[in-house]
């Protein structure tokens, strides 16, 4: 702390949302343990501010909370993308602040290659990198919560948080399901938080999805696909007579719609809840049509 130039400690803040997961069960309890820690052990004095969940998750994304903030992270799909690239990588999200070269070079390589043991230098030296720079600090891993009653037939929990409550059934019409929070919004491609994915599950299907309480791929609006060599040209032939709540028919046109929503910021759609769309700038790179950096 001294050669920091903070010889007698510091103050700042710490931002959490008092939602429960699995991995942090009572946030409560683990920010007044940090604060009481760090006072003791590093002289740093800790305020500690709750927030808004939605408020918060939007702030974080952008860059805004200041000082030090909890934050956890399910997976939306088994790799290091998900994790890694989103968090660190060059389009990334903004919450641990400023990027750092040697981090999101590694990424943006290993991400570009197809097999594990080409991608595993470019991963090594990521990790290796945020070891040394300490954006973040991980605290606890945790696994699933879920519990059902004994009643529920088709019961399941998923590794990646999207269970499918059409496959379960409790003998009647009415299914009571009970979670951390409310959903923020059901803009489902401008949500990262999990109430709002596990909704949006409920009402929205994709080109390919993961088998129920697994992540094998299997099809579902698609019903097969070809991938080019060189992975950059994917060709999906969809499943015929899929229609929408409203009786119209899904077409190709539809899909191309709802990633051109995403991807192109003058689309008129491209509104969601806060606008962001992080999930695409984190995944896929910059935004077509992007406004100029404030």
């Amino acid at each position: 702390m001294a050669e920091a130039g903070y010889p007698d400690g510091f103050e700042t803040v710490l931002n959490y949302r008092d939602v429960v997961r699995g991995y942090l069960p009572d946030p409560n309890v683990v920010a007044q343990d940090l604060q009481a820690q760090l006072k003791e052990n590093l002289n740093i004095t800790l305020n500690i501010e709750v927030m808004e969940s939605g408020a918060f998750l939007a702030a974080a994304d952008a860059g805004q909370l200041q000082g030090l903030h909890m934050l956890g992270w399910g997976a939306d799909y088994p790799d290091q993308t998900n994790f890694l690239g989103y968090h660190f990588g060059a389009g990334a999200s903004q919450q641990f602040g400023d990027k750092f070269d040697d981090i999101t070079e590694a990424l943006t390589q290993g991400a570009q290659l197809a097999s594990d043991s080409e991608r595993e230098p470019f991963y090594t030296a990521a990790n290796n990198a945020i070891r040394t720079h300490v954006p973040m600090i991980p605290v606890a891993h945790g696994g699933s919560a879920l519990a059902f009653k004994a009643s529920v037939e088709g019961a399941f929990a998923s590794p990646l948080g999207n269970e499918e409550f059409s496959v379960m059934s409790n003998g009647t019409d009415t299914f009571v399901w009970m979670q951390n929070a409310e959903p923020i919004s059901l803009y489902c491609a401008d949500e990262t938080d999990g109430e709002s994915l596990r909704a949006c599950e409920q009402v929205t299907q994709s080109l390919l999805a993961y088998e129920t309480g697994g992540t094998a791929v299997e099809p579902s609006l698609a019903e097969s696909y070809e991938v080019s060599a060189d992975l950059t040209e994917w060709t999906f032939k969809l499943r015929s007579g899929v229609v929408f709540h409203d009786g119209s028919t899904l077409d190709a046109n539809d899909v191309v719609t709802s990633l051109a929503i995403q991807w192109d910021a003058a689309n008129p759609l491209h509104t969601g809840n806060t606008g962001a769309f992080s999930y695409w700038s984190g995944l896929f790179g910059s935004f077509l049509n992007a406004p100029p950096a404030q």
